[in-house]
Formats: C-alpha cells, sequence, structure tokens
C-alpha cells in the first residue's frame, strides 16, 4: 500500500474509531492498525513486534510523527497524566480524496474494527491485540487455556481470567470477520 493511501486508511480510522467513543491516542491507533492488518488481511505492510503494551509498530510510530508534521493528524492535548489524542488535521479531507478507492475498497473493514475496538480502553486493547498475536503464533494447535498462558506469560500483569476472555473475543472477532477476509 502507497504511503497515501495508508494515510488514507489511518486517518479514517482514527476518526471512525473517535466515533465510537475511542480516546483515539497512538496505542489505539497502534491497536487498531494491527488489527486490520492482522485480523483481516488489510495490507498496511507495518512491522510489528510484541513491546511494553502488546503489538507495537516502530515505523507506524514514526509514521503518525510525519503525518502530523503533514497535517494529516493533529493532536488534541489532555491534561496531565493523559497523552494526548489524535483527530484528523486540515490535510486528512485531502488524503482521503486522494485514495477514494481504497477507502471504498477497506470501508467494512474499517467500521469492523471501530465496531468492536471504539469503546475499549488501552489495557483491553492490549489484552485483545496480544490474543492475536499469540493466536498468530500458533501456540498450542489454538486451544483457548494454552493461548491464554501465553498472554499471561508475555503480560502478566493480565490475570488469567481475562487473558482467556481476550483470547476468546479474538476468536469471536475472527469468526465474525471471515467474510471480510474473504473479501
Amino acid at each position: 500500500m502507497k504511503r497515501l493511501q495508508r494515510a488514507a486508511m489511518l486517518v479514517t480510522l482514527a476518526e471512525k474509531l473517535r466515533d465510537h467513543g475511542s480516546w483515539c491516542g497512538e496505542t489505539h491507533i497502534q491497536k487498531g492498525a494491527y488489527l486490520l492488518q492482522e485480523l483481516l488481511g488489510i495490507p498496511l505492510e507495518l512491522d510489528y513486534c510484541l513491546y511494553k503494551h502488546g503489538p507495537f509498530s516502530f515505523d507506524l510510530s514514526d509514521e503518525l510523527t510525519s503525518l502530523r508534521a503533514d497535517k494529516i493528524f493533529d493532536q488534541e492535548k489532555q491534561p496531565y497524566p493523559y497523552g494526548p489524542k489524535l483527530k484528523p488535521g486540515e490535510m486528512a479531507q485531502k488524503v482521503r480524496d486522494l485514495s477514494p478507492k481504497t477507502l471504498a475498497k477497506y470501508e467494512q473493514h474499517i467500521n469492523f474494527i471501530a465496531d468492536n475496538l471504539g469503546d475499549n480502553d488501552v489495557k483491553a486493547l492490549e489484552r485483545l491485540a496480544t490474543a492475536l498475536y499469540v493466536t498468530k503464533e500458533g501456540v498450542s494447535g489454538g486451544d483457548v487455556n494454552a493461548r491464554a498462558t501465553r498472554l499471561h506469560e508475555f503480560k502478566p500483569h493480565v490475570p488469567m481470567d481475562e487473558a482467556r476472555q481476550a483470547v476468546e473475543r479474538i476468536d469471536r472477532l475472527w469468526q465474525e470477520s471471515a467474510m471480510l477476509r474473504a473479501a
């Protein structure tokens, strides 16, 4: 995917997440983009690694900084101790206007992610994205308890019951999104 197409996707994702009640900080964009790419198969071409708060793309972090410099994203400062929210900048619509086919092709995918992640806080997003990460790792042939245990090993602060719930939720999202992956 070309840079402007990816920018259009990211700014649309941010807007849809905000519409669904998301705080929409960088973590929300990171996890939303991760699920778009790894759950739904959208070719965002971002490299992710498991990091402090789950799957993280240094490439995406750099790209968001660049998109803020290009006025495609803007920051909405928040009082301490909160980080800034991301919102579409003054050039966002122009970028969307340059990628109508890409946005039309992936509109349902973005809506699916926004519908399912929009009202989640960063802790829930961390659990959910890490559950997808261990699922894609192929732990024990997909056994829920084995994947929950692996999530807990990576993230000891996540209680086992919450790890299991995250793995089960990823399984449901995988099933619900089958038609989108096939498209």
